[in-house]
């Protein structure tokens, strides 16, 4: 019988190796079997845990949205007590969104990869759509935080447009028409335009 942690244990593994596999593979490869020797478990084990393929896919997006808060948490973004509506505050932000964009743009490519690619079966299956929300309320319910501290006038709208325009440079940068003749980015590039970003939501 398993117990309650090796379960959660179990649940990750799978819900990192599904991540991964749809990363390289993209969801033509998103199979039970196939997470299951990704992640170097017994066959069978996936289905154990998730029985249909959009309980694995949302546990997909729940486990992005675990990283993702966690890279903020992690002290790449303030928090909103730490901002303050001042110039300086307004570059702190902004350096801070730099360095988490460029974390996903390097060393977390990967799994924003998979997140692009899982966020459109959302679209063409209704079903997944409420786990979809739920998942990314996380981020921007953290934007809408700190945007407030900076002083917007509209929180949760200023947020919902500045994760709008961090996802379409993420997209472009990764997975755009010209991401593979592209230079590798810059964080003084990157913090030069969350810093118009920060200002632009803020307007």
């Amino acid at each position: 019988m398993h117990s309650p942690e090796r379960g959660s244990d179990r649940r990750t593994l799978i819900a990192d190796s599904a991540i991964d596999l749809v990363a390289t593979a993209g969801l033509r490869g998103l199979t039970h079997r196939a997470v299951d020797g990704a992640a170097g478990l017994p066959a069978g084990s996936t289905s154990y845990y998730f029985r249909t393929r959009e309980a694995l896919i949302g546990a997909c997006y729940a486990r992005l949205a675990e990283l993702d808060l966690g890279d903020f948490d992690e002290g790449a973004a303030p928090s909103a007590s730490s901002a303050s509506s001042s110039p300086m505050g307004r570059d702190a932000v902004a350096a801070a969104l730099a360095a988490l964009l460029y974390r996903w743009l390097t060393s977390g490519r990967t799994r924003q990869l998979a997140r692009f690619e899982l966020s459109l079966e959302a679209a063409r299956n209704p079903e997944l759509a409420t786990e979809l929300h739920r998942a990314g309320q996380g981020s921007r319910d953290r934007a809408a935080g700190i945007l407030a501290a900076l002083g917007a006038a509209r929180p949760v709208e200023s947020a919902e447009l500045l994760v709008a325009w961090a996802d379409g440079l993420l997209y472009d940068r990764l997975a755009g028409a010209l991401a593979r003749s592209r230079p590798a980015p810059q964080l003084a590039e990157l913090t030069s335009v969350t810093r118009r970003m920060i200002d632009a939501a803020l307007a």
